[in-house]
């Protein structure tokens, strides 16, 4: 799963060289001039990009206006020498030399533990989807949902010729940014990462909104995916392993009501963890004479004009919704449990130009080195400073040198956001150390807060009145619509879906009511050929695109069918010693990483203070832990039609 290469510009392309390279990310374009020229002084001071601070785009690197000229300069003569015929002078550094590059772009060093992914992700080192090489045994595999994962699961079926069929509960395919409509959704990662390595996108803006993310996810299956092979507005609620036959029998809800079963020999489950809201149960709520939904059920056509709003909740759908609407509203009570660290964003809402959209299609690597950097910023580069140290001595309020500078800059951002409103500052200020729970970007959250219709309330929800939300310390405001902003079932995977598996045993039992375990977040024993995606712990908790893991998670799956296919193997099943193992450790990375740390609440743990949603891990570390599936990893049984023809 590699980026495509860029298509040679033509003459009237290059006409617009000079201008568009005024728009260019200097550390990209430094990579992309070294690789053409092959030129060491292009690593050297000047021209050395310093690092970014905190998410910044960088897009000056740090350098003099003298070194940047003479960069688009020399650029500008090596992309024409390059259209012209001249072949660039280091096509795919891989090894140093490549993290040499990555380091450059960076402003930093970056280990050589990373080359291996961004050499394959970067096209340098090329990958080859997973075909079976032989057919020993045909395979048909269920898919269930047809959001990120399922598409690329789709995608890898088709690729490697596999009957597959998709369920999919909804009439088109985006899994939660399909169900997801409320105002100000969007991405929280910038749109040019939160993008499949194969398939790039003319982005509008830095981070896209639903109506852009929905149209290039349909975009992606239209051009990779059969969906001749999408049943739509069907729902699956129940799969049971047969072990006679070695099959899944899935039964599936259709669009008209019907009740069907199928058989599969393989199930790749791609439900997704932000897929069922959560909706708590309020006292009242059957009295409320007003509108009262979750932000995923936003109702179509909904008027907010000169309606007086309540929003529960404050975390990332909320500090969507809030400024979105701020401006429309009468007045607007937002109801917080608890603060959030913000980053401040003066990306949030800015277009893309056309010269960057000029760059990525005809400079060579541009785009490569542009994802890149956008990786390594909202990716990995975060990740030591959220591991714990043990001798440091943060009062509760940080885990380590790095992650106080973290404090001290978001507390300065968020004072001077409210300044001149210490009551804001007060409520909005964590207690907790940065990233104990999820980061959030500054969207006009801040500046929405400061408006006089607009009052934010720290003290819980005790019921819903016929007109209005009573807090916990008996206050009652009025409301006509009330929005609860709560959150999804993430530690709940497969919810509401009743999965068993050998000796019809629910995988219910195993996992309890929060405490899912899976190896690698992909397969559970006792559940063979069951496969998921977005499992438990593989979220991103320290940041990056969820992309990126799901493209992991199903290049190991699509592995593992390939080599049954290939080997005429009936049934693999994760081996109980692998899986123990592996949580073990997991739970081990937990306990020194900060979502565990004494005082932070977040959705990420159940009520045990066990982590169940995210890795510990880096991106780097899973990828290559699901490079390849080892089979070593796995009992397996032969295909059963081979086992009764050895049998006559």
């Amino acid at each position: 799963m590699t980026m495509p290469p860029n298509p040679v510009p033509g003459a009237g392309d290059l006409d617009r060289l000079e201008q568009a390279l005024e728009s260019a990310n200097i550390p990209s374009l430094v990579a992309t001039l070294y690789q053409l020229t092959g030129d060491d002084r292009w690593l050297a001071e000047p021209y050395r990009p310093r690092r970014a601070p905190q998410i910044d785009n960088n897009d000056n690197g740090g350098l003099t206006d003298r070194a940047r000229a003479e960069i688009r300069t020399a650029a500008a003569t090596a992309v024409r020498a390059w259209a012209a015929g001249t072949p660039a002078a280091v096509p795919a550094p891989t090894g140093e030399q490549l993290r040499q590059l990555m380091s450059l772009v960076a402003g930093e060093p970056v280990s050589a533990d990373f080359e291996p992914m961004m050499a394959a992700e970067l096209g340098f080192r090329p990958t080859t989807p997973r075909r079976p090489a032989t057919v020993r045994r045909p395979l048909r595999v269920v898919i269930i949902g047809a959001g990120v994962s399922g598409l690329l699961a789709a995608r890898a079926m088709r690729i490697a010729d596999v009957e597959h069929v998709v369920f999919e509960k909804n009439t088109e395919v985006g899994g939660t940014w399909w169900e997801n409509r409320y105002p100000g959704c969007g991405v929280d990662t910038p749109s040019q990462l939160y993008s499949f390595s194969f398939y790039g996108r003319d982005w509008s803006q830095h981070f896209g909104k639903r109506d852009e993310v929905a149209r290039y996810l349909r975009d992606m299956a239209a051009e990779c995916v059969d969906r001749s092979a999408i049943r739509f507005g069907c729902e699956v609620t129940a799969a049971e392993w047969d072990d006679t036959e070695r099959v899944w029998r899935i039964t599936v809800t259709d669009a008209d009501g019907s009740v069907t079963t199928t058989r599969a020999d393989a199930v790749i489950t791609a439900t997704g963890q932000l897929n069922r809201p959560k909706m708590p149960s309020i006292p009242g709520a059957e009295r409320f004479r007003g509108r009262l939904f979750h932000s995923a059920r936003w109702p179509a056509g909904l008027d907010l004009a000169g309606r007086r709003v309540a929003v529960v909740g404050s975390g990332a759908t909320a500090m969507q919704i809030v400024p979105a609407i701020v401006d429309d509203v009468a007045s607007l009570t937002v109801y917080q449990r608890s603060p959030h660290w913000i980053l401040p964003s003066a990306d949030y809402f800015r277009p893309i130009a056309a010269e960057i959209h000029w760059l990525n299609r005809h400079l060579p690597f541009y785009r490569r080195w542009n994802r890149f950097r956008l990786a390594w910023t909202f990716n990995d580069r975060v990740h030591p400073s959220l591991r714990i140290d043990p001798e440091w001595d943060g009062g509760g309020r940080s885990i380590n040198r790095a992650n106080d500078r973290h404090r001290q800059y978001f507390t300065r951002y968020l004072s001077e956001q409210l300044a001149g409103r210490p009551d804001l500052i007060e409520k909005t200020l964590p207690d907790y150390p940065p990233y104990g729970k999820r980061m959030l970007l500054d969207n006009g959250w801040f500046a929405a807060l400061r408006e006089p219709h607009v009052e934010l309330v720290t003290d819980g929800v005790a019921e819903l009145t016929e007109t209005g939300v009573r807090a916990t310390d008996g206050t009652e405001r009025p409301a006509e619509i009330v929005v609860m902003a709560t959150g999804f079932e993430a530690r709940r995977p497969l919810y509401p879906i009743s999965v068993r598996g050998r000796d019809g045993l629910p995988l219910q039992d195993v996992w309890g009511e929060e405490d899912a375990r899976a190896y690698l977040g992909v397969t559970v024993p006792g559940f063979p050929n069951l496969f998921l995606t977005y499992g438990p712990n593989s979220n991103l908790g320290h940041g990056g695109s969820f992309i990126t893991i799901a493209e992991c998670q199903v290049r190991y799956i699509a592995d593992l069918v390939c080599t049954m296919i290939e080997r005429g193997i009936g049934t693999v099943e994760c081996r109980r010693d692998v899986h123990d193992r592996y949580n073990e450790r997991l739970d081990q990375a937990h306990a020194r990483m900060i979502w565990t740390y004494p005082g932070t609440r977040n959705w990420y743990r159940n009520a045990a203070g066990r982590v169940v949603t995210n890795m510990p891990w880096r991106v780097a570390d899973y990828w290559r832990m699901t490079e390849h599936a080892d089979l070593a990893d796995f009992t397996t049984e032969a295909h059963l039609s081979a086992v009764r023809t050895s049998a006559t």
